[in-house]
């Protein structure tokens, strides 16, 4: 089986916690992150100063905040399939 290999390549503050990000291949997901902003590593990325400081990461081209909070690009490029088990996951996390 083989996975295709995705690379951000820009990315657009659009709200609060959402972003617009370009992919390598073209597409464009318009994620919210609020909902799983949850936990030790990504806690801290609701204060929206802090969620700013997003960047892409030039050895692994995907987002990355100052604390090594990431996701796999895979998971950004597919957000629509992916999401709800982010959510789910995230629900149980302490803050």
């Amino acid at each position: 089986m083989t996975h295709e290999i995705h690379r951000v390549r820009s990315f657009e503050q659009v709200g609060p916690y959402t972003l617009r990000v370009r992919f390598d291949d073209g597409t464009l997901q318009v994620i919210d992150f609020e909902p799983v902003l949850r936990g030790q590593l990504f806690g801290p990325l609701r204060a929206p100063e802090f969620f700013k400081q997003v960047r892409i990461d030039p050895d692994f081209h995907t987002l990355v905040w100052p604390n090594d909070a990431d996701f796999a690009p895979a998971d950004l490029h597919d957000w629509p399939e992916v999401r709800e088990e982010f959510i789910r996951s995230r629900a149980q996390w302490r803050e």
